[in-house]
């Protein structure tokens, strides 16, 4: 399977031209990638300024890069027929929609986050709270470097939605973009600045930013006399670089359509 890789200066992007050149992913192979500008010296692989060359030499090509070229990867992909992974953060409604549709000619893995731990993670959330009484509080807390732009992360706000999803409380709408401003079903509310008594019912959400913390979320459920915590710390990118390469070797063969992180691990 010949998988190109966008983006490819970027941080995941370099991680992904490491990993493929390892030599430890059986059946993936490096076929290309695409930059801004042409490398003043020769990479060892293909490299072009236009996505479209890109998308006509792979089988896959794998996105960690900005939310407008995503939309414009994501008609590519269609246009194409390439299959496409997508790990790129703060995708708008807009965004997520044109996923949708691209996945209509292909297949599209798109998740919040690529780490298998912490896709797992979402699926134990989600089980907690539907077995926990409705009188258990659930908090969500999540850290990550400095430099993040988006807060809450597009993780703790799917973890979020995992653990209203558990309550059979789903948020007013199913796309992780839309989480911030949502407010689900009465007595379900998601809480981003906080003042005063806790309400009951409330999923409330906790940020941290600082130094170079590559990511750390935690899920916590509170009730009389016990609590359960549910968490995960991520200390290497490369653990997104690995999940997007199991997301490609996966959807090799899968009918067109838009599939999650969850369908790799569970599907």
């Amino acid at each position: 399977m010949n998988i190109g890789i966008t983006g490819y200066t970027g941080r995941v992007g370099a991680l992904l031209i490491n990993e493929l050149q390892s030599g430890k992913w059986n059946g993936l192979m490096l076929a290309g990638a695409t930059s801004r500008k042409m490398p003043e010296t020769d990479p060892g692989f293909f490299v072009t300024t236009d996505p479209e060359e890109l998308f006509k030499r792979a089988d896959c090509v794998i996105d960690f890069t900005t939310p407008e070229a995503t939309l414009f990867h994501a008609d590519l992909a269609a246009k194409t027929g390439t299959q496409l992974v997508v790990g790129t953060t703060g995708l708008s409604i807009d965004h997520e929609k044109a996923l949708q549709k691209a996945a209509e000619h292909t297949g599209i893995v798109y998740a919040a986050n690529m780490s298998v731990g912490v896709n797992l993670l979402m699926a134990l959330v989600e089980q907690a709270a539907t077995r926990l009484a409705s009188d258990w509080d659930i908090e969500i807390f999540e850290a990550h470097h400095r430099h993040k732009v988006d807060s809450p992360s597009g993780t703790a706000l799917a973890l979020g939605r995992a653990a209203a999803e558990g309550r059979n409380k789903n948020p007013a709408s199913s796309t992780y973009s839309s989480l911030k401003n949502a407010v689900a079903k009465e007595g379900n509310a998601f809480v981003f600045d906080r003042e005063g008594k806790r309400i009951d019912g409330e999923i409330g959400f906790a940020v941290s930013r600082g130094g170079d913390v590559v990511g750390e979320h935690s899920v916590t459920f509170y009730t009389e006399g016990e609590r359960l915590e549910l968490g995960h710390k991520a200390s290497d990118r490369s653990l997104f670089a690995k999940g997007a390469l199991r997301a490609a070797a996966w959807l090799d063969g899968k009918p067109h359509g838009l599939y999650t992180m969850r369908d790799v691990l569970f599907g």
